[in-house]
């Protein structure tokens, strides 16, 4: 074995092998596979006015509940899925993503986003979210549970009807939903 490494070629080679394997574990982030990132945040919930600057509250003297807009299941496309998505309206006009029951893999770099494209099953579906108009809500907090993302005040919602759980890295969708 000595007398392999004192060829320049085997240093040379032993090189390219440990940088190739560093790049590899950087990018592919294997371990992900084992673990979990559980989140539990609440339901958004309406909120009581505290200054002159908000809106009154209702007549009734009750603070109206937030009402959802439009709902989906998530499906799977390149890791396993499921859970829903709400698109949330609070009563002070706020838009909410909140994804509930979320169950999918750790992966690198994953984001939450609305999208333009269909939902479709498969590897048909793997792919299409960022051939359109998307928006990006944030990472995603963890790959189980539930969790909230603030909707931007100027976000169309008549033409962003889907949601998904995208690999920035690898271009590709974990997982989507269909809001309707």
């Amino acid at each position: 074995m000595i007398g392999f490494l004192r060829r320049p070629w085997a240093v040379a080679l032993l090189a390219v092998f440990a940088v190739a394997l560093a790049a590899g574990l950087y990018l592919f982030q294997p371990w992900r596979l084992f673990t979990d990132r559980t989140v539990a945040e609440a339901a958004p919930e309406a909120v009581v006015p505290t200054s002159a600057g908000q809106a009154p509250p209702p007549a009734s003297g009750t603070p109206a509940a937030p009402r959802t807009l439009s709902s989906g299941r998530f499906i799977s496309h390149e890791h396993g899925t499921s859970g829903t998505a709400k698109v949330i309206m609070l009563p002070d006009g706020r838009r909410v993503l909140r994804i509930e029951n979320l169950d999918t893999s750790d992966g690198p770099d994953l984001r939450v986003w609305l999208s333009d494209q269909p939902v479709k099953p498969g590897v048909a579906g793997w792919g299409v979210f960022d051939d359109g108009e998307y928006l990006e809500l944030g990472k995603l907090k963890g790959n189980k549970g539930d969790q909230n993302y603030a909707i931007p005040a100027d976000t169309d919602l008549a033409e962003l009807t889907s949601v998904s759980i995208w690999c920035k890295r690898f271009r590709v969708s974990f997982g989507a939903a269909a809001l309707r």
